[in-house]
């Protein structure tokens, strides 16, 4: 690997920031202590600093040369509430919550850029290094774009990066068009009549109701989707009632929804509404929809992939760059960005084989050995976006 070496001279001191911000997790838009790290460092590296966007998120704006091109890198700071079960000395401090997703190792990687780039200046033109909070379920990203960040900080294309178990350290992965599906998240709220559980022909069974929105629900996956269109339907929680022998008065269910484009979504949404409205009204009750679209579909344009491919194979080599990966169902809120800015979002490559485990998962750890690289990919790819003429 074709590692930047002033950058792998630091990395115990990258290492040991990413080890304290793992034992302090903090969740979203309540970063703070994570965000004035993040603005302490950049400020000592002398990039100017903006605080304020999303409540907790910052911005650090590095300008070298003369040009006046403009781009964006973008790092989540957030953690999870998730209790850890790691048992090494950077765990969490902080009961019930958990860098169990990489963000940490996502804000060193970024700042160790930002403190190469600060001190080599090899480029020319802006790059402002976004710290995003609350990527996790609550969109930070759509907040920051929402409360000006493009305009307050004008970026010709965007990009981001993410950890990938199962991708060996090394590794990249990216793709041009669909890298990740969009979310969005349904609640379902179905109002009967309660019953003494032996007589159920007394009452309106919200429970008998909400097992046929179940099933039904599969159907439009299976039968209205285009079998060429990837989607998803899961209802993932189902509460109701309270004991063995009353027939509740009502039954909730929540869960979400996966597509690669909003004609899917509309389709979802729509057929959703119609299966719940109508097997409730079939059975007496009444049924309610509370249908959010959360994250839209990340999709990466063409020139910009293709620079963040090369600026990848020049970190790593050609053959350690994957091209041809299949899309994920899984969501990122960075693609709000991507809906203002073309940019193209990476996975790196966090370690496979025995002992790795995926996000979210209360044993996982980022692996300090992608950050030297992550770092040196973040350089190059601003080196080579904004080259000195």
């Amino acid at each position: 690997m074709q590692l930047i070496d002033e950058i792998v001279a630091r990395k115990a001191e990258l290492t040991a920031w990413r080890r304290d911000l793992h034992a302090h997790p903090e969740t979203a838009f309540e970063e703070h202590r994570t965000a004035d790290i993040v603005a302490e460092k950049l400020k000592s590296f002398g990039i100017e600093v903006h605080r304020g966007l999303a409540k907790t998120g910052v911005v650090g704006t590095l300008k070298a040369g003369s040009g006046n091109r403009a781009i964006g890198l973008r790092a989540d700071m957030d953690a999870l509430d998730l209790h850890e079960l790691n048992s090494f000395a950077h765990k969490s401090t902080y009961h019930g919550k958990m860098h169990g997703c990489g963000h940490d190792g996502h804000t060193t990687m970024l700042l160790g850029a930002a403190q190469y780039l600060a001190q080599s200046r090899k480029f020319d033109g802006i790059v402002h290094f976004i710290f995003q909070p609350a990527e996790e379920n609550l969109a930070g990203g759509k907040v920051m774009v929402d409360e000006g960040l493009f305009r307050l900080f004008p970026c010709e294309s965007v990009f981001g990066m993410h950890n990938m178990p199962g991708y060996d350290i090394g590794k990249f992965a990216v793709r041009v068009g669909p890298m990740m599906a969009s979310a969005d998240m349904f609640w379902i709220k179905i109002r009967g009549k309660g019953a003494h559980g032996a007589y159920p022909h007394q009452g309106i069974d919200p429970v008998a109701i909400g097992a046929e929105i179940v099933l039904a629900a599969q159907h439009i996956v299976g039968r209205n989707v285009d079998p060429l269109q990837p989607a998803v339907v899961s209802i993932c929680q189902f509460n109701a009632g309270h004991t063995t022998n009353v027939i509740p008065e009502e039954a909730t269910l929540s869960g979400t929804a996966r597509a690669f484009s909003p004609q899917v979504q509309d389709l979802i949404e729509s057929r959703l509404r119609q299966i719940v409205t109508g097997i409730a009204a079939t059975h007496g009750a009444v049924a309610e929809l509370d249908y959010q679209r959360r994250y839209p579909p990340t999709i990466n344009t063409a020139d910009e992939t293709e620079l963040a491919a090369r600026a990848a194979a020049s970190i790593v080599g050609q053959d350690n760059v994957l091209r041809n990966l299949a899309p994920s169902m899984g969501a990122e809120d960075f693609a709000w960005m991507l809906r203002e800015k073309p940019g193209s979002y990476v996975w790196i490559g966090n370690g496979a084989g025995e002992g790795s485990c995926m996000i979210h998962n209360p044993h996982y750890d980022f692996n300090d050995e992608a950050i030297t690289i992550g770092a040196s990919y973040w350089s190059r790819l601003v080196e080579m976006a904004l080259p000195v003429a």
